[in-house]
Protein backbone atom coordinates (compact mmCIF):
# COMPACT_ATOMS: atom_id res chain seq x y z
CA UNK A 1 0.00 0.00 0.00
CA UNK A 2 1.19 3.98 -0.88
CA UNK A 3 0.63 6.25 1.92
CA UNK A 4 0.52 9.58 0.70
CA UNK A 5 1.07 12.53 3.37
CA UNK A 6 0.19 15.66 1.58
CA UNK A 7 -0.93 19.25 2.48
CA UNK A 8 0.90 22.58 2.43
CA UNK A 9 4.70 23.04 3.07
CA UNK A 10 5.61 23.40 7.19
CA UNK A 11 2.47 21.36 7.99
CA UNK A 12 4.93 18.28 8.95
CA UNK A 13 4.80 16.23 5.57
CA UNK A 14 7.89 14.91 6.47
CA UNK A 15 8.13 14.54 9.86
CA UNK A 16 4.69 12.65 9.95
CA UNK A 17 6.25 10.42 7.49
CA UNK A 18 8.87 9.72 8.87
CA UNK A 19 7.23 8.53 11.79
CA UNK A 20 4.53 6.50 10.23
CA UNK A 21 7.16 4.94 7.69
CA UNK A 22 8.79 3.66 10.79
CA UNK A 23 5.18 2.54 12.57
CA UNK A 24 3.77 0.89 9.28
CA UNK A 25 7.49 -0.39 8.42
CA UNK A 26 7.72 1.01 5.12
CA UNK A 27 10.49 3.00 3.40
CA UNK A 28 9.77 6.83 3.35
CA UNK A 29 9.87 9.17 0.36
CA UNK A 30 9.83 12.68 0.28
CA UNK A 31 8.26 14.70 -2.56
CA UNK A 32 10.41 17.32 -2.52
CA UNK A 33 13.42 15.27 -3.65
CA UNK A 34 11.82 14.91 -6.96
CA UNK A 35 11.93 18.13 -7.69
CA UNK A 36 14.18 19.00 -10.90
CA UNK A 37 16.63 21.88 -9.99
CA UNK A 38 14.87 24.55 -11.84
CA UNK A 39 11.40 24.49 -9.61
CA UNK A 40 14.06 24.00 -6.48
CA UNK A 41 15.49 27.69 -7.87
CA UNK A 42 12.65 28.92 -8.26
CA UNK A 43 11.22 28.20 -4.96
CA UNK A 44 14.33 29.61 -3.40
CA UNK A 45 13.68 32.67 -5.00
CA UNK A 46 10.33 32.97 -3.61
CA UNK A 47 9.12 32.65 -7.10
CA UNK A 48 5.50 30.19 -7.16
CA UNK A 49 5.61 26.90 -9.24
CA UNK A 50 3.14 27.08 -12.65
CA UNK A 51 1.11 23.76 -13.04
CA UNK A 52 3.73 23.59 -16.08
CA UNK A 53 6.44 23.58 -13.93
CA UNK A 54 5.03 20.81 -11.16
CA UNK A 55 3.93 18.05 -14.20
CA UNK A 56 7.23 16.72 -14.51
CA UNK A 57 7.97 16.60 -11.14
CA UNK A 58 4.19 14.58 -10.68
CA UNK A 59 5.25 12.48 -13.37
CA UNK A 60 8.58 11.35 -12.01
CA UNK A 61 6.68 10.60 -8.68
CA UNK A 62 3.52 8.95 -10.13
CA UNK A 63 6.33 6.56 -11.88
CA UNK A 64 7.94 5.82 -8.76
CA UNK A 65 4.74 4.83 -7.34
CA UNK A 66 4.11 2.05 -9.16
CA UNK A 67 7.36 0.69 -8.38
CA UNK A 68 7.17 1.08 -4.69
CA UNK A 69 4.10 -0.72 -4.45
CA UNK A 70 5.59 -3.90 -6.51
CA UNK A 71 7.96 -3.89 -3.89
CA UNK A 72 5.56 -3.04 -0.60
CA UNK A 73 4.52 -0.11 -0.11
CA UNK A 74 5.63 3.08 1.06
CA UNK A 75 4.80 6.41 2.84
CA UNK A 76 5.50 9.37 0.71
CA UNK A 77 5.67 13.10 1.33
CA UNK A 78 4.23 15.41 -1.14
CA UNK A 79 2.56 18.58 -1.54
CA UNK A 80 -0.12 17.22 -3.67
CA UNK A 81 -2.24 20.72 -3.35
CA UNK A 82 -4.71 20.46 -6.19
CA UNK A 83 -7.35 17.77 -7.58
CA UNK A 84 -5.62 17.51 -10.39
CA UNK A 85 -2.00 17.01 -9.13
CA UNK A 86 -3.71 14.26 -7.28
CA UNK A 87 -4.96 12.41 -10.57
CA UNK A 88 -1.44 12.85 -12.06
CA UNK A 89 0.26 11.03 -9.37
CA UNK A 90 -2.71 8.34 -9.73
CA UNK A 91 -2.36 8.13 -13.23
CA UNK A 92 -0.76 4.60 -12.90
CA UNK A 93 -3.91 3.19 -10.99
CA UNK A 94 -1.62 2.61 -7.94
CA UNK A 95 -3.57 2.21 -4.80
CA UNK A 96 -3.11 5.36 -2.61
CA UNK A 97 -4.21 5.93 0.72
CA UNK A 98 -4.03 9.83 1.11
CA UNK A 99 -3.77 11.66 4.92
CA UNK A 100 -4.26 15.28 4.54
CA UNK A 101 -2.43 17.47 7.03
CA UNK A 102 -4.24 20.35 7.91
CA UNK A 103 -3.78 23.70 10.12
CA UNK A 104 -4.35 27.19 10.95
CA UNK A 105 -1.85 29.50 9.03
CA UNK A 106 -0.27 30.67 11.93
CA UNK A 107 0.59 27.31 13.29
CA UNK A 108 2.33 26.20 9.67
CA UNK A 109 3.94 29.93 8.97
CA UNK A 110 5.48 29.53 12.67
CA UNK A 111 6.89 26.37 11.67
CA UNK A 112 8.12 27.18 8.46
CA UNK A 113 9.84 30.50 10.11
CA UNK A 114 11.68 28.04 12.33
CA UNK A 115 12.79 25.39 9.46
CA UNK A 116 16.55 25.48 8.73
CA UNK A 117 18.41 24.19 6.00
CA UNK A 118 14.75 23.65 3.42
CA UNK A 119 14.66 26.01 0.32
CA UNK A 120 10.78 26.86 0.37
CA UNK A 121 10.17 30.28 2.47
CA UNK A 122 7.34 30.79 4.49
CA UNK A 123 6.38 33.68 2.20
CA UNK A 124 5.04 31.26 -0.24
CA UNK A 125 2.99 29.62 2.10
CA UNK A 126 0.32 32.03 1.09
CA UNK A 127 0.31 31.18 -2.65
CA UNK A 128 0.56 27.55 -1.36
CA UNK A 129 -3.38 28.04 0.86
CA UNK A 130 -3.94 29.42 -2.32
CA UNK A 131 -3.96 26.40 -4.82
CA UNK A 132 -4.77 23.72 -2.00
CA UNK A 133 -8.26 21.79 -2.93
CA UNK A 134 -9.21 20.22 0.16
CA UNK A 135 -9.82 16.25 -0.60
CA UNK A 136 -13.10 15.36 -0.17
CA UNK A 137 -11.67 11.91 0.69
CA UNK A 138 -8.73 9.98 2.48
CA UNK A 139 -8.02 10.83 6.35
CA UNK A 140 -7.73 14.39 7.82
CA UNK A 141 -5.32 14.79 10.71
CA UNK A 142 -5.44 18.76 12.35
CA UNK A 143 -1.62 19.10 12.74
CA UNK A 144 -2.02 21.23 16.11
CA UNK A 145 -0.81 18.49 17.90
CA UNK A 146 2.21 16.58 18.35
CA UNK A 147 4.03 14.38 15.97
CA UNK A 148 3.62 11.75 17.93
CA UNK A 149 0.21 11.98 18.86
CA UNK A 150 -0.74 13.41 14.86
CA UNK A 151 0.71 9.75 14.19
CA UNK A 152 -1.28 7.97 16.62
CA UNK A 153 -4.24 9.44 15.59
CA UNK A 154 -4.03 8.27 11.92
CA UNK A 155 -2.50 4.69 12.74
CA UNK A 156 -6.42 4.57 14.96
CA UNK A 157 -8.32 5.72 11.12
CA UNK A 158 -6.26 3.31 9.29
CA UNK A 159 -7.28 0.77 11.33
CA UNK A 160 -11.05 1.78 11.50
Amino acid sequence: MIYIIMGVSGCGKTTIGKLLSSQLNLPFFDGDNFHPENNIQKMSCGIPLTDEDRLPWLTSISENLKKWELTGGAVLACSALKEDYRQILLSTSTPVTWIFLDGHMDIIKQRLDNREGHYMPSTLLISQLGLLERPQYGIHVDVSSTPNLIVQEILKKLKA
